[in-house]
């Protein structure tokens, strides 16, 4: 411990930088996305050290606290404009195929046939009519491997 108060004292530069690097080290083995913005932080304090600000060890520690909170407080709100929680998952790919069009592959009999959608083909159930191959239908949810559709 000793060590790193005698870095500290030294250069307090070298010792916010460290603790930045090691923070977004951290951040990318793990993906928390917490550490990133403290991390962020601990550079800033570093490059103020550098340019000379003395603010001692306390003074730095606020610095680099209120820095922090202030950052991830703020990227918070924006990533909630930018991505609101009520939009779709980019990364579910039953979710993105509702609303698609999809072209039957195989003749609806009983209720049940086969489309593409998608580059792929897919189980279907369709309520009323029955389609057959070559018609289009549009995709209303998806459960699994199975696709409920409707007429276009």
């Amino acid at each position: 411990m000793q060590n790193v108060i005698d870095l500290y004292v030294a250069q307090p530069f070298w010792f916010w930088l460290a603790l930045g690097v090691a923070l977004l080290a951290i951040e990318a083995a793990l993906s928390t996305e917490w550490l990133l913005w403290p991390a962020v932080a601990a550079g800033v304090v570093a490059v103020l050290g550098a340019i000379g600000l003395k603010l001692g060890f306390w003074g730095e520690a606020g610095l680099f606290a209120v820095l922090t909170i202030a950052a991830t407080a703020t990227s918070r709100r924006l990533v909630k404009q930018v991505n609101p929680s009520d939009a779709p998952d980019i990364n579910d790919r039953d979710l993105r195929l509702v609303g698609q069009k999809a072209r039957v592959t195989e003749d609806f009999v009983g209720g049940r046939g086969r489309v593409f959608v998608s580059g792929a083909e897919w189980s279907a159930e369709i309520d009323g009519a029955s389609p057959v191959a070559g018609d289009s239908v549009i995709v209303e949810s998806a459960a699994g491997s199975q696709l409920k559709v409707r007429s276009a």
